[in-house]
C-alpha cells in the first residue's frame, strides 16, 4: 500500500488532471521552475511544458483575472495563490467576476476555475502566512469551498474541483502538507458537498475541517479513555455543507462541538452551529459549543501554540457539553 503526503497527493492530482485534459492549465507564483513553495507543483512543468504550467508576475489580482479570461476561452485554469493572506489582493476579482460570471451571462459561460490557497496556521510562519480565510470565500455565493484534511482526501477533492464547471476554492492546510497516509488515490471518492465520519460515537459529535481534524481525532482518543465516545466529523466541504450529515449526527448524539482555528466571532463554526440547530433542534441535549482561535490577528510564531485550539481545550469543552 502506497504512503502519501498531502503535498505529494495534490501533486499527483494536478499531474493526472493535466494528463487527462489538455485544457487544464496550472499557473501562479513560482509554480513552474521551482515547483512551488510547498513543492505541490514539483516536476509538473518538466512533464507538461511551460505553456501549460508556468510562473506569473507577483500579482494575485492578475493571476485570477487571467484565469477568468482563460475560462472564457475554454481553458480550465488551476491557479495557486501562494499563501492565505496573499489571496486578499485577488479578492475583488474572485467576488466580482469569478463568483458572478455564470449569473451575469445567464448560464452561457462556465467558470471552471480552481483556486488553490495554502491556508491556516500551524507552521509558525511570519505575518500574512497563517490566516483563516474560509468565511470570506464560503460566504460568497457562486463559489464552492473545500478543505482537505488528509492526503487521500486532498487528491479526491482537488480532482473533483478541477472537473467542476463552477469555480472551486481549495483551502489546503499547510500544517498537513507533510502528514502521511497510506492507501490508494481515488478520483471517484466522495466529492464536493459530502462530509465524512472518521470515528463513530454516541455521546458527542466533534466537527472540524482541515488541520483541526487531526486534533479532534486525538481529543476523541483521550475522551474514550474516560468513557466518552465521541463521533468525529470531517466537514471536507464548507460550501455546500453536508446538511444531512450534520442533522444525523446531532440526532444520534444529541451534543455537538465545532472546532476551527479561525477567530470565534462570525467564524465558520457559527454557521455550522446555526445550521445544525435548524436541522435538529428537538434532538439537542445541550447548547452547541465552539472551540476556536481567539478574536485577535494571527499571532507571531512564539505565541501560535496558545492561539490554536489544543487537544486539551477540545477535551475540556467536550466534557462540559456531555455533562450539561
Amino acid at each position: 500500500m502506497t504512503e502519501w503526503t498531502l503535498s505529494r497527493a495534490l501533486n499527483q492530482a494536478l499531474r493526472d488532471a493535466l494528463a487527462e485534459d489538455e485544457r487544464v492549465l496550472v499557473f501562479g507564483e513560482d509554480v513552474g521552475v521551482s515547483g512551488g513553495v510547498f513543492r505541490v507543483t514539483d516536476g509538473l512543468q518538466a512533464a507538461h511544458g511551460d505553456r501549460r504550467v508556468f510562473d506569473t508576475p507577483i500579482s494575485e489580482s492578475v493571476i485570477v483575472g487571467a484565469a477568468v479570461g482563460l475560462a472564457f476561452a475554454g481553458w480550465r485554469p488551476v491557479v495557486e495563490l501562494q499563501f492565505d493572506a496573499f489571496s486578499y489582493p485577488a479578492f475583488e476579482q474572485v467576488v466580482d467576476h469569478v463568483a458572478k460570471m455564470r449569473m451575469r451571462t445567464r448560464g452561457r459561460v462556465d467558470m471552471p476555475i480552481t483556486i488553490r490557497i495554502p491556508s491556516f496556521g500551524g507552521i509558525k510562519g511570519k505575518e500574512h502566512h497563517g490566516e483563516s480565510p474560509e468565511v470570506y470565500y464560503a460566504h460568497t455565493a457562486g463559489l464552492k469551498v473545500v478543505v482537505p484534511s488528509s492526503a487521500l482526501d486532498g487528491y479526491a477533492l482537488l480532482r473533483h474541483a478541477i472537473a467542476d464547471p463552477d469555480p472551486v476554492v481549495v483551502l489546503e492546510p499547510k500544517a498537513r502538507y507533510w502528514a502521511k497516509e497510506a492507501g490508494e488515490l481515488d478520483a471517484d471518492a466522495p466529492g464536493i458537498g459530502s462530509g465524512r465520519v472518521l470515528r463513530d460515537g454516541d455521546d458527542v459529535t466533534l466537527v472540524a475541517y482541515g488541520s483541526m481534524v487531526a486534533r479532534v481525532a486525538a481529543a476523541a482518543e483521550q475522551l474514550a479513555d474516560v468513557g466518552v465516545e465521541a463521533r468525529v466529523v470531517d466537514l471536507r466541504s464548507l460550501s455546500p455543507l453536508d446538511d444531512e450529515l450534520l442533522r444525523r449526527s446531532a440526532e444520534e448524539t444529541g451534543r455537538v462541538v465545532v472546532v476551527h482555528e479561525a477567530p470565534r466571532h462570525a467564524g465558520f463554526g457559527a454557521e455550522v452551529a446555526a445550521r445544525t440547530m435548524e436541522l435538529a433542534f428537538d434532538s439537542l441535549a445541550a447548547p452547541i459549543a465552539r472551540v476556536t482561535g481567539w478574536d485577535t490577528p494571527y499571532p507571531p510564531a512564539s505565541l501560535e501554540d496558545g492561539y490554536l485550539p489544543s487537544v486539551d481545550r477540545i477535551v475540556a469543552v467536550a466534557k462540559e457539553t456531555v455533562a450539561y
